[in-house]
């Protein structure tokens, strides 16, 4: 920048806080991180990634390790409550035609492969946001123990429940500034239990020799529940539990819990721990894991108009929480930190005008496709989890006489949008179906110019010694 960088709070410490501040720390732009949790403590859920955002872990040269904490998945196994199948969708071939598999994992599992790359003195925990100010001069926040933080931008990767975007639509509508549809309450759709066991006796269970992950998925009939089952690495199987709810009846309750609520929902764990899976019952590997580690959590989705103002711009949930069905929330969360760095990244001034037009420029790439994805979760939904008649009936169809060329065709649709840093080296495409173009940076590019002009001219300067050794 032509003038110094603007120190960059996040508050938010999980995964799209943690990528941004990585991100950050190669674009050399200070930052610092504060997470509303004492201490390292993230939940046991799985986690899928896809070509949309692998390509990012493989410019930071983090692929090794992502596969050291992940199994690829080559299919899931659909059957109804008692165990009669439903369908079996093969996912084989992905690769060949995107150049990755899709990758399960734990959420714990990548929150710590991302926490060991930030300097630890750069995360704040025990940090929770209550308020904050801003003005042409800067932004503050003000945290629960009453120390306060000075920035020049504020990024909000506090969840959907952020208290970032709560501080900021209040102050807005104090202006007349905010939509109306921004300002209503966020309505639940689903209670999830989630849980990933501790190790277990690999001899337990045949599926743990081999080396690529199991993943079944149990539709109840006649009930609102659902359920899935996936093996990771370590001999450790993550579980979670979706209940579908009644909206009207669960938006207060909705509020008075973090979005990864630490506490356990005994009610809900006796209701379905005599539900069956291929390894028994959910009984078995509810027992296999540490108490403190299943957690109650509230899914819901919702898209927000209002992505940024003034300094502070949302991310990930805090902006827009897309329903579980189509696992994708933690993609274009993580998406979400990438774009945002690009366009920090190639702001030439640390002005308010300047902070802004880069916030449009975020909002701008990332909307329309966020949009796409938002709405597919929820027609995906109907799909995965709907009890109705014709919901099952198009969930038969749908999974097990869908033509092979309409599946890889969808698949090469979904995972061509690949946003990958703009000041790191591009990845090219591995895969046979083309990816959406780059936007490149136009700072990258002229940095490149110098460094390949300064490699020119000390490759041809040469000392009259190293001439006449020459010779």
């Amino acid at each position: 920048m032509t003038e110094p960088s603007p120190k960059v709070l996040i508050v938010g410490g999980g995964i799209a806080g943690l990528l941004l501040g990585i991100l950050l720390e190669r674009a050399n732009i200070p930052y610092l991180i504060f997470e509303r949790a004492p201490e390292i403590k993230p939940l046991g859920s799985i986690i899928s990634l896809n070509a949309n955002i692998l390509t990012v872990f493989e410019q930071l040269g983090m692929m090794d390790e992502m596969l050291a904490v992940s199994y690829p998945c080559y299919s899931m196994s659909m059957f109804q409550g008692d165990m009669t199948p439903i369908a079996h969708v093969k996912m084989k071939g992905v690769k060949e035609l995107v150049g990755y598999d899709y990758l399960l994992l734990s959420r714990p599992d990548l929150y710590n492969l991302l926490y060991s790359k930030i300097p630890k003195e750069k995360v704040y925990f025990g940090k929770k946001i209550l308020s904050l100010q801003q003005d042409e001069n800067g932004v503050m926040i003000r945290a629960a123990d009453s120390t306060t933080y000075h920035g020049g931008i504020l990024v909000g990767a506090d969840g959907a429940y952020s208290s970032v975007r709560q501080s900021l639509y209040k102050e807005m509508q104090k202006k007349n500034a905010l939509p109306a549809d921004d300002a209503k309450d966020i309505s639940v759709s689903f209670s999830m239990l989630v849980g990933t066991t501790n190790s277990l006796d690999q001899d337990s269970h045949e599926h743990f020799k081999d080396q690529f992950s199991h993943y079944s998925f149990m539709v109840g009939k006649d009930c609102p529940y659902t359920w899935s089952i996936m093996t990771i690495p370590g001999n450790r199987i993550c579980w979670n539990v979706q209940l579908q709810r009644d909206t009207s009846s669960s938006e207060d309750e909705s509020f008075c819990n973090s979005e990864w609520s630490s506490e356990a929902n005994r009610g809900m764990l006796t209701e379905v721990s005599e539900f069956q899976t291929p390894y028994g019952k959910l009984s078995k590997l509810i027992e296999a894991t540490d108490k403190d580690k299943i957690s109650k959590v509230f899914l819901e989705g919702r898209m927000f108009e209002t992505w940024y103002h003034g300094r502070t711009v949302l991310i990930g949930d805090a902006a827009h929480k897309m329903l579980p069905s189509s696992g994708q929330g933690a993609v274009n969360a993580l998406q979400d930190a990438v774009v945002l760095a690009n366009c920090l990244y190639e702001m030439t001034a640390a002005t308010p005008e300047a902070i802004i037009d880069a916030f449009k420029d975020f909002k701008d790439q990332r909307h329309p496709h966020v949009l796409s994805q938002y709405n597919a979760s929820k027609t995906s939904a109907k799909f995965a989890y709907g009890q109705k008649w014709w919901e099952r009936m198009m969930r038969h169809i749908l999974f097990n006489y869908l033509p092979e060329f309409i599946h890889q065709k969808t698949i090469a649709r979904d995972l061509a949008y690949r946003p990958q840093v703009a000041f790191l080296p591009l990845i090219p495409n591995h895969g046979t179906s083309p990816a959406h173009p780059q936007k490149l940076s136009k700072k990258y590019a002229e940095l490149q110019k110098k460094q390949q002009a300064a490699s020119v001219d000390n490759a041809t300067t040469v000392t009259p010694s190293a001439t006449a050794a020459a010779l």
